[in-house]
């Protein structure tokens, strides 16, 4: 069956969909003064991150916060300790791909941490009385709202029973000859 041109027939739906994307790589630096001067920086974590997104009008906001954990030793290498901080944080990623044809109202919108907050440097400041963490993150995110869209319709319908195959031979039914009726007895028992 072929069809041609003048057989096509478009129609317009309503439905949800991928709106709006965006993704973000961001590189931010922090600053924590632990109890102690430290000497030197023994390891750094970044743990219990927990964010939201919000639609704001440059894009996507996504809210968040994570702990800092920074192990260093401090009294010119004689002790240790770890230093504990809450860090809030607002990332905005601008939306490369926007439908605007959507309707305002019924907007959702979603972030995935593609790359958890994570510390890729630790050092000790120049005064030497704080930590300077380098965190890298990234966060990509989605807009999905309702929106028309435009589809081709098949006046005669779809004949999607023209590719299958259906096997319907008699003789398959040995396959069941050797099978043991009691075992099934006693399974629904």
């Amino acid at each position: 069956m072929s069809i041609k041109d003048k057989d096509l027939q478009c129609r317009e739906i309503i439905t949800k969909a991928v709106c709006g994307k965006g993704r973000k790589f961001s590189q931010v630096s922090h600053t924590v003064t632990p109890p102690h001067a430290p000497t030197s920086i023994l390891g750094a974590w970044i743990i219990n991150n927990q964010y939201e997104s919000a639609k704001s009008s440059d894009g996507i906001e996504v809210l968040g916060t994570y702990d800092i954990n920074i192990w260093y030793s401090y009294d010119k290498n004689t002790k240790t300790d770890v230093a504990k901080e809450s860090v809030s944080y607002v990332d905005v990623v601008p939306l490369t791909y926007l439908d605007k044809k959507h309707k305002a109202g019924s907007v959702e919108v979603s972030a995935d941490a593609t790359q958890e907050p994570n510390c890729v440097e630790a050092s000790v400041s120049a005064e030497g009385k704080s930590v300077i963490i380098r965190v890298e993150r990234e966060f990509s995110v989605e807009m999905i709202a309702e929106t028309k869209v435009c589809i081709v319709v098949c006046n005669g319908g779809c004949d999607d029973h023209g590719d299958k195959h259906y096997d319907f031979d008699a003789s398959s039914s040995q396959d069941y000859d050797d099978l043991d009726p009691e075992i099934f007895d006693e399974e629904l028992a």
